[in-house]
């Protein structure tokens, strides 16, 4: 298991607050905060990755998924969990797949800030954008997120092959 560097050095927030790499011993505090996530998300059965499973994508050899993590007093609170995507047409991207903190901090800046840094992480890797999806529901979300500059994809619909869908097209 390896331990990815994305950020230059931690960055510090003005509270004591510290935007870092995540590392191996972060990953069931990564798991807790998906858990979380996927609870206000009105899913809370819908999680099924294990704390193994998540160490090996976010550190393996062959890792899929990457984060950075918000840590206060020594405890993470916060995390934005994304890989590296590819457009055809426009080249090196990101995909954001959760950005989460927890209730008691949010108004800190902490989700601000998370964003922030993997835009950073981003410019510095060449990508031409970062993207993700927002529940049409979660009003104060995509408030924020339109706050940061961010714009809706209109015209495009998600469409997600899975369980026996997936299985089935694989043996086409």
């Amino acid at each position: 298991m390896t331990t990815a560097t994305f950020l230059p050095a931690p960055i510090d927030l003005a509270d004591g607050a510290v935007i870092r790499d995540a590392t191996v011993d972060d990953v069931p505090a990564i798991r807790g905060l998906i858990h979380e996530l996927a609870v206000y998300e009105r899913e809370p059965d819908a999680v099924k990755v294990t704390v193994e499973q998540l160490r090996e994508d976010l550190f393996g050899d062959d890792h899929y998924a990457n984060a950075i993590v918000v840590e206060r007093d020594s405890v993470v609170v916060g995390t934005a969990v994304w890989f590296p995507i590819y457009s055809t047409w426009e080249g090196r991207s990101g995909y954001l797949e959760d950005l989460y903190v927890q209730p008691a901090f949010r108004g800190s800046g902490y989700g601000r800030a998370l964003l922030s840094a993997l835009a950073a992480i981003g410019v510095a890797r060449g990508w031409v954008r970062l993207q993700w999806v927002a529940l049409d529901w979660n009003e104060p979300a995509i408030n924020f997120y339109r706050a940061l500059g961010a714009d809706t994809v209109d015209g495009w619909t998600t469409f997600r092959l899975t369980g026996d869908a997936l299985r089935q097209v694989a043996q086409l």
